[in-house]
């Protein structure tokens, strides 16, 4: 399997008087040595660069390729803002030549050079696939976060329920918090498979379009409302939105606003909270798991489940079970206990190695595998549904594939379940927390979970990071079920030349091309980041 890595390049100043090392598109094949780690760059970056009064290198890869975030303070960056565009296209070695290096403040340019000519890095092997730079040189006013001139912002806006072409990335005014409320310069925001089945229509109560989508984000708080206490301006956070995450500003109560490490990162946080928190109360405030157990998770390579997968691991002797589209089985292999191809029948292959069953069954399909998972249960089993991703099979909604769906769910009597000693439960993150007042619990979880972050016992995975721009693209990618971990939409980034044409093509009637899930042929020009 091949993985996308990165490399970081100069320039966006992320305060007054700091730089970050941005990202760098490359391609590196999984059997590449990775020789170069946070200790080692922190090293050199500190020899090279001694006006530094701060140096912090932040590993974000996600457990895959080479990805580095690099904090520089220093007095020599004060007031130095973005404008300059740089851009290299297909470069074949990032080594090979001199690059057409931008003029950067001098300590700049000695690490630019060292990044690009390291030993240490240069072997890896490493071949630039595309990138673009975007660099800074003009004065920032004395107070960065809150001096906004305009009143508008960029916004990704659903214009009505259906396929890709009811997204485009428009101005809107923008919002200011009301009492109780935060607003959040956001960053990153989450993109989950419930995105793709609001934009389609296919939920209850769908909400009058149009409208922005999305439920979380991340970001840096910009200002409060009245009666608004426990965050200053300027804090790092995440959070949930009931609605109008996908944009520049976000504003929503203050329940809903967690701050984070340090050491996480805007992308991480996106796709830590929702996928995390619904991954923990599930586990451990529906089914109660405990060190021994065992979990079959539907969907093992995306977001919720493999934080499932993290989370089962910080307990001794729980066994997992994951089913997968087969591309994915090499990059979570060491997350899963047992991984099983998505499209065959997984209920006796899991029944060979553990004759009783499993403990808990988590579903996020829907549909024929409720009663198979049903099957699946040991007696105080319990089977939790939390999604019905089954009902998707177009690019629009499909009445015939919610009515085979819809036919195909076990009609359950309760008094099997008493016969048998089995737990059948569901769980709506959105609703408990938008609708049914679960703000506290899901406060409770969010801080457990954080504390086990510190500790390095879980870490978000991050499958790619996209523009708004790219918001079609993105989506595509979740229908195709291609991510392994979060998508990513990242608010400041630029859109990659690669995806300047629509790579989506349609039928008359609205559906896309047939193509094989574990086809990965042509995702490779696809920039992930992991």
């Amino acid at each position: 399997m091949n993985c996308l890595g990165t490399k970081m390049f100069l320039l966006k100043a992320i305060r007054y008087n700091t730089y970050v090392l941005g990202r760098k598109s490359i391609a590196r094949s999984s059997s590449s040595s990775h020789t170069v780690g946070e200790t080692r760059i922190s090293q050199i970056l500190k020899e090279k660069f001694p006006q530094a009064s701060s140096v912090k290198v932040v590993d974000i890869s996600g457990g895959c390729g080479a990805m580095y975030e690099v904090h520089i303070e220093s007095d020599e960056f004060r007031g130095k803002r973005t404008v300059q565009q740089h851009q290299i296209v297909n470069q074949t070695s990032l080594w090979d030549g001199p690059l057409n290096r931008p003029q950067l403040p001098g300590g700049l340019q000695q690490i630019f050079g060292l990044l690009t000519s390291s030993s240490d890095m240069a072997q890896e092997g490493i071949e630039v696939v595309e990138e673009t730079e975007q660099m800074i040189d003009k004065m920032e006013p004395e107070n960065p976060i809150s001096a906004v001139d305009s009143k508008e912002m960029r916004a990704v806006v659903l214009t009505g329920f259906g396929g890709l072409n009811k997204l485009k990335v428009t101005k809107k005014p923008m919002p200011e918090p009301q009492e109780g409320e935060v607003k959040i310069r956001v960053k990153a925001c989450g993109l989950n498979f419930l995105d793709l089945m609001v934009r389609q229509g296919n939920i209850d109560n769908p909400p009058k379009t149009p409208l922005v989508p999305g439920f979380e984000c991340s970001g840096i708080v910009e200002a409060m409302g009245e009666n608004t206490k426990g965050f200053e301006i300027g804090d790092r956070v995440m959070a949930f939105v009931n609605y109008n995450a996908w944009a520049e500003v976000a504003c929503t109560p203050l329940d809903f606003v967690y701050k984070i490490p340090d050491d996480m990162t805007f992308p991480e946080a996106a796709a830590f909270s929702m996928n995390f928190v619904a991954a923990y109360m599930m586990l451990f405030e529906v089914a109660n798991l405990r060190e021994g157990m065992s979990v079959l998770v539907h969907s093992a390579g995306g977001g919720v489940g493999q934080a499932v997968a993290q989370l089962c691991s910080t307990l001794p002797n729980v066994t997992v079970f994951g089913t997968a589209s087969p591309f994915k089985h090499e990059a979570i292999k060491h997350s899963v206990t047992h991984l099983f191809d998505r499209n065959i029948d997984y209920v006796p292959e899991v029944k060979k190695i553990s004759p009783e069953g499993v403990d808990i069954v988590l579903d996020c399909l829907c549909g024929e595998n409720t009663g198979k998972g049903l099957a699946l249960l040991k007696p105080m089993g319990t089977y939790i549904l939390y999604g019905s991703s089954n009902m998707v099979t177009g690019e629009t909604r499909s009445f015939f594939s919610f009515a085979k769906s819809w036919w195909q769910v076990e009609k359950v009597n309760p008094i099997k379940l008493y016969e048998e000693n089995k737990v059948m439960a569901g769980f709506s993150f959105l609703n408990l927390l938008f609708k049914q007042g679960g703000w506290r619990q899901v406060k409770t979880a969010v801080e457990k979970l954080l504390s086990l972050y510190e500790q390095k016992k879980i870490k978000p995975i991050v499958d790619s990071l996209w523009a708004l721009e790219e918001v079609k693209e993105a989506m595509q990618r979740i229908h195709d079920r291609g991510n392994i971990g979060k998508l990513i939409l990242d608010v400041e980034k630029s859109p990659t030349p690669l995806m300047a044409n629509d790579s989506t093509e349609t039928s008359e009637a609205g559906e896309e091309d047939e193509e094989h899930e574990g086809d990965t042929d042509n995702k490779e020009s696809i920039p992930f980041i992991q």
